[in-house]
């Protein structure tokens, strides 16, 4: 890296350069990520800038989004607003385009001056006229340029016409190449970029094109990871910095996420905030492991990674090519496996927003044996543990009697199979009432009645939780205890005793 061209003796830096208007979503914080792993791993600057001149689509509900999300995946950085609202840190502010402006305008000034810009009077009228032309003809969209080589006398006649201009780039006619540290060499023929190119609009507004190179010039970023998708956007970029007299900085250009089906995954069509899916209770451990693995792989059949490992494995020339699709089992798997990594006590504490306010923390503690190993999610306890909590007739209240019945069992076999279990739990001492003698005895008394043990445990799970699916059966007799437990099965022994008098 030492000898990557723009970096000198600055040290290598890196920014991540968000648009407050959405939320944080999944293409976003996989850049972010990458963009943070590399910095770490070569010790370099990673800088946050908010990309906020969209007045009409940007809010500060976003920018908070976007800040708290990052920091809740992990991921830090050396410069930029540590908080929504909050002071900047580092040399190179204000770190909010918005506050920029002065900045642009003077550098456009430095292109109008060398002539490497020009101003352009052409209405929207008049272009878009140009464009149908184009159409007809079937040509690809291009600037005529029209304002090209105006004279004196033809652009006062604009200014006196009350014309307000625009500034366009002059966009030379040749190849751009520049070196991508994971597609190798490109080269684009400038002619692609559709002709001169508007960087100020004519009430004043600089655009993206103009501005993220003025700012990552004047905030010196030697790498430059972004989307694949900036790709055909990089040949102005890079006849901006020439034209600039700046260094050009290194590029890298990571795969699209696509779907399932290979499709660009988009925000219309699919779930990308990040903070849908913490809401769902994804830990941001699974979530930044699973997030590297999308487009990188360390090269081993590793998968699990902690993100500081991630840093010290990270090498950017080892991020694909190709699209990397969006496995959502995948994230499922790795969410269920640092869900399992944690510690009773740790998985208590990340469980507490997720289960109901009336189960206490020492019942959370002593649930969470029985759940573990069923979660996928942190929200998936809620339902879980619901049964602890329910009053029995809410309980009593989610089943009918056809939800008691196993499959070869009518209701006077059923009623009967559940009575002799209720026997067995009334003769069972408070003190006995533990998962082990519970089984051992319901065990036994299906085996007496020729029951598989199966068909002779549902009806009672279904009495006991109110489901036919939940934690293990006994371990949930044992937390709830004896008298709710033949409570619970007097309920459903008087609902079943309706259907058989019938």
């Amino acid at each position: 890296m030492a000898n990557s061209p723009g970096v000198g003796d600055r040290g290598i830096r890196v920014r991540m350069a968000p648009s407050p208007t959405g939320p944080l979503h999944i293409g976003t914080a996989r850049t972010s990520l990458y963009n943070y792993l590399f910095a770490r791993h070569v010790g370099g600057t990673y800088v946050l800038r908010i990309e906020d001149t969209d007045a009409a689509r940007g809010s500060d509900e976003h920018e908070r989004d976007i800040i708290d999300n990052l920091h809740w995946l992990g991921i830090t950085w050396d410069e930029g607003p540590q908080v929504a609202g909050g002071e900047d840190i580092g040399p190179f502010g204000p770190y909010h385009q918005s506050q920029r402006s002065s900045l642009y305008a003077a550098e456009a000034e430095r292109l109008l001056a060398s002539a490497q810009a020009f101003r352009c009077y052409c209405t929207p009228e008049e272009l878009d006229a140009v464009r149908r032309e184009q159409e007809e003809r079937k040509e690809p969209p291009r600037y005529s340029g029209r304002c090209r080589n105006l004279t004196d006398a033809e652009r006062d006649a604009f200014e006196t016409e009350g014309r307000r201009a625009a500034i366009r780039f002059r966009v030379p006619g040749e190849v751009v190449t520049f070196d991508d540290l994971i597609r190798g060499r490109v080269e684009i023929a400038a002619e692609a970029l559709g002709g001169d190119r508007v960087i100020v609009r004519s009430d004043g507004s600089p655009l993206y094109h103009f501005v993220v190179v003025v700012d990552d010039a004047a905030m010196r970023i030697t790498h430059v990871i972004r989307g694949e998708d900036h790709l055909s956007n990089t040949p102005l970029h890079v006849l901006l910095f020439r034209a600039l007299g700046h260094d050009v900085p290194v590029f890298a250009h990571i795969p699209l996420i696509l779907n399932p089906d290979r499709t660009k995954m988009s925000k219309r069509r699919s779930q990308t905030a990040i903070r849908a899916y913490r809401e769902q209770g994804y830990l941001p451990e699974a979530m930044v492991n699973f997030l590297a693995f999308l487009g990188w792989s360390p090269g081993t059949e590793e998968e699990i990674f902690a993100l500081k490992t991630l840093a010290e494995r990270f090498e950017i020339e080892h991020v694909h090519k190709a699209g990397a699709v969006f496995d959502k089992d995948r994230l499922d798997y790795l969410n269920g496996v640092y869900i399992r990594s944690l510690t009773d006590e740790q998985l208590a504490v990340r469980l507490r927003s997720f289960v109901p306010e009336a189960l206490d923390d020492r019942g959370l503690l002593a649930v969470i044996p029985l759940i573990k190993e069923r979660m996928v999610r942190l929200a998936d306890a809620g339902e879980l543990v619901a049964f602890l909590v329910e009053a029995d007739g809410e309980v009593a209240s989610r089943y009918g009697p056809d939800g008691l019945m196993s499959p070869k069992a009518d209701a006077a076999a059923t009623a009967m199979a559940l009575t002799r279990a209720r026997t067995e739990l009334e003769a069972t001492a408070a003190e006995d009432f533990a998962a082990g003698e519970l089984e051992a005895r319901c065990r036994g008394a299906a085996e007496a009645l020729g029951w598989k043990a199966g068909d002779f445990f549902k009806p009672m799970r279904v009495a006991i939780t109110g489901r036919t699916v939940s934690p293990p059966l006994f371990g949930s007799m044992e937390l709830l205890g004896r008298e709710r437990c033949l409570a619970r099965i007097d309920a459903a022994l008087a609902k079943l005793a309706t259907v058989v008098a019938a």
